[in-house]
């Protein structure tokens, strides 16, 4: 007989792991615990040899599907002769030596509560909420770890009778599954308009749908903020969108009903496919395909492309807004231009008083809903080269789930340049990076990046020591970096732009510290040592120093950064 204690990190928490390492142990046999802790799973299992070495290797070998185990750490300890298997409760300690639990990322609606969602005979049809321990929000609505109910902006939604005996049951996929909830007992939509009733419920959908219809515009909650949806097939509409928000002839992104209806508009092969249907759900940028329907859509969504930035459903919300609702007689439109809600510049609107406030001038109508988005996460962008993926904007489905580092740094807080930026927490050999938070050139803009911060640091527990920021004298986010140093005690670490480019793609490739590179940065326009507008640089060097061996000859800007803008 042998009782052995094995600590989990990684993916853990909120992803079906202690209904999965409970299954296992009562199959064979086994006696113990389960339960999680700010550093991530602690599992205690005790029985004969052979079976606590199967129960070892199938924990390992049949992961739930969003689980990403990063270290297993096991002790013999003593056996207690106790019987029974049980799932202990939470605490909000670790030990010592051990990392923080990583917060799992967002992730789409699974195809099981999807058809719960569609089926007329479930207590969950037209819930446009359903989730369970393998879908749903997570990173958006974590306020705290270890990843539990109390610690998530659903802490106000008090649990069914119905819904607790699912979130109890250690068999049921909804064991502990934080975002769970029902129409009895969750949160609700509301659909509002200048000078008009609210309508609740499932209701605001066919509301939301013939809004829509009519050529309206449509701002609409969803899992880590509010879009803006109107017909993508109704030029007119696409044309009030664009002069409202200002867009010039900037791409909108499109959501698409289903796979075959995104198939009509762009080429989708097997590796464009798996990224649509993938848990994380991203536009993907496909190109357009060569026809009369496919070019409709594109001359006014995405004029002068040869790709479309296209995604499916990915939450209850959406799969209804694209479905035809049963007391409407038409159908709904198939396919929906569905941006970022807010105006150029500032970030996405996450709550419905903020929304109706700042996107008075853009939305006809609101589609909103109760539960809190506590953090804001944009949708992410992807595309296929060399048939593998290629990040182009890695938010939501990816953040905040750290990447691995090729040398191991001091605690240390980076908070990236003004335009398309991101924050990242790193120590050791991880780097926790923030969703895509968007152009740091506004106060509101800069509000959100320290909101990102502070989150970030609660959730990795990381206490930065190191805090690196852009050489550009001019970026709002240096010099709140200054002054967080400051007041930290931390040390503060100035970058030339260029030189923070090749960095970041000698780490993505894992490139040794002690081998230089010749590094070629066509990244656009950044601050140089100099004092001058660097763009086009060959710098020679690794990730501690380069040198500027080449670049493209200089030519004078009226202006400054105004002209590279304007």
């Amino acid at each position: 007989m042998q009782r052995r204690r094995l600590r989990l990190t990684g993916v853990v928490q909120g992803v079906g792991m202690r209904p999965h390492l409970y299954r296992l142990a009562t199959e064979e046999g086994l006696a113990g615990t389960v339960g999680n802790d700010a550093g991530g799973v602690v599992v205690e299992v005790e029985g004969p040899v052979s079976r606590v070495e199967t129960f070892v290797r199938r924990m390992v070998d049949e992961l739930p599907a969003l689980a990403m185990v990063e270290s297993v750490n096991a002790t013999n300890i003593a056996a207690t002769g106790r019987p029974g298997f049980r799932i202990a409760a939470s605490t909000d300690t670790g030990e010592d030596e051990a990392p923080v639990a990583l917060v799992p990322a967002d992730t789409a609606i699974c195809p099981q509560c999807l058809a719960e969602t569609l089926d007329p005979a479930d207590r969950r049809y037209r819930y446009p909420f359903t989730a369970c321990t393998f879908c749903g929000p997570r990173f958006t609505i974590v306020r705290g770890v270890p990843y539990d109910r109390p610690f998530t902006t659903m802490d106000r939604f008090p649990l069914c009778p119905a819904c607790r005996e699912e979130y109890e049951n250690p068999l049921d996929r909804r064991f502990h599954a934080q975002p769970t909830a029902c129409p009895t007992c969750g949160p609700q939509l509301t659909y509002r308009t200048a000078g008009s009733d609210d309508v609740i419920g499932d209701p605001a959908v066919a509301a939301a749908q013939q809004l829509l219809a009519g050529g309206g515009v449509l701002a609409v909650k969803g899992v880590g903020g509010y879009h803006l949806a109107c017909v993508a097939h109704d030029p007119v509409a696409v044309a009030r969108l664009r002069a409202r928000k200002r867009r010039g002839r900037k791409p909108f992104a499109i959501m698409a009903a289903s796979l075959p209806v995104a198939r009509r508009l762009v080429d989708v092969d097997d590796a464009v496919e798996r990224l649509l249907g993938s848990a994380q759900a991203p536009i993907v940028l496909a190109p357009t395909r060569d026809d009369e329907q496919a070019r409709s859509i594109a001359d006014a969504v995405a004029p002068g492309q040869s790709t479309l930035g296209v995604m499916l459903p990915y939450s209850g919300v959406h799969h209804l807004l694209l479905r035809p609702h049963p007391d409407l007689a038409d159908g709904p439109a198939q396919v929906l231009v569905m941006t970022s809600g807010n105006l150029a510049d500032e970030p996405l609107c996450t709550d419905p008083d903020e929304a109706e406030r700042r996107l008075a001038g853009l939305a006809d109508g609101w589609l909103h809903h109760d539960r809190e988005i506590h953090v804001a996460c944009d949708d992410s962008v992807v595309q296929v080269v060399g048939g593998g993926l290629q990040p182009v904007r890695r938010s939501r489905g990816y953040a905040p789930v750290p990447v691995p580092l090729p040398a191991a740094v001091p605690p240390t807080l980076a908070v990236g340049g003004e335009l398309k930026a991101t924050v990242c927490l790193a120590d050791g050999r991880r780097g926790w990076m923030s969703q895509h938070l968007g152009d740091v050139s506004t106060i509101e803009a800069l509000d959100l990046l320290v909101r990102t911060v502070d989150v970030l640091r609660r959730q990795s527990r990381v206490d930065p020591e190191v805090v690196v920021a852009d050489q550009h004298p001019g970026y709002l986010s240096r010099r709140w970096a200054a002054d967080y140093a400051a007041s930290e005690g931390a040390r503060l670490v100035l970058v030339q732009h260029h030189h923070a480019h090749l960095g970041s793609l000698l780490a993505e490739h894992r490139w040794p510290a002690d081998e230089p590179v010749l590094g070629v940065t066509f990244d656009g326009t950044g601050y140089g040592s100099d004092g001058a507008i660097w763009g086009g640089e060959f710098l020679l060097g690794s990730y501690a120093e380069v040198h500027r061996v080449a670049h493209l000859a200089p030519v004078l800007l009226p202006g400054g950064d105004a002209a590279i803008r304007h």
